[in-house]
């Protein structure tokens, strides 16, 4: 097993603040930026970063659907982690300055991928769609803090 990783990154014009807590408001906002390829979406402890228990399910292709358990953390500021109960999927989000009024937002999700030639595969092609995922969730968030 290899661990595969998937980064994605923009550039939003808002204030870092703003859209770290629009990012860790797991109770209202958050629910507002995905895309549909999430589903089931539940906050079922806190709601606001630190604390946060979330369940929703990731359905990444036709055929892949993850049923993801989240203990959110923030281990420093300006971060939010995301780690799966059931699976080893971390999700790490990280907003810092970039300019006057603007936020780089860096979301990299990990995992331990399987073995073999089907490793390869995921290894190959889910980053690129846990990107397309991530752009997605990324450009709303944009419109929703720009």
């Amino acid at each position: 097993m290899a661990q595969v990783e998937a980064t994605t990154e923009r550039v939003v014009a808002a204030d870092p603040e703003k859209v770290f807590d629009t990012l860790a408001d797991y109770s209202d906002a958050r629910r507002k930026l995905l895309p549909e390829h999430f589903s089931e979406y539940e906050v079922q402890e806190g709601g606001d970063g630190e604390g946060t228990l979330v369940h929703w399910k990731l359905q990444a292709t036709s055929k892949r659907i993850r049923d993801c358990l989240l203990d959110v953390t923030e281990p420093t500021d300006g971060q939010l982690v995301e780690k799966d109960r059931n699976s080893s999927m971390v999700t790490t989000w990280t907003v810092t300055p970039a300019g006057e009024g603007r936020s780089r937002v860096v979301v990299t999700t990990t995992w331990q991928g399987a073995g073999g030639i089907g490793g390869f595969f995921e290894r190959t092609f889910a980053p690129k769609g846990l990107g397309r995922i991530y752009d997605a969730l990324l450009a709303k968030l944009a419109a929703e803090v720009e």
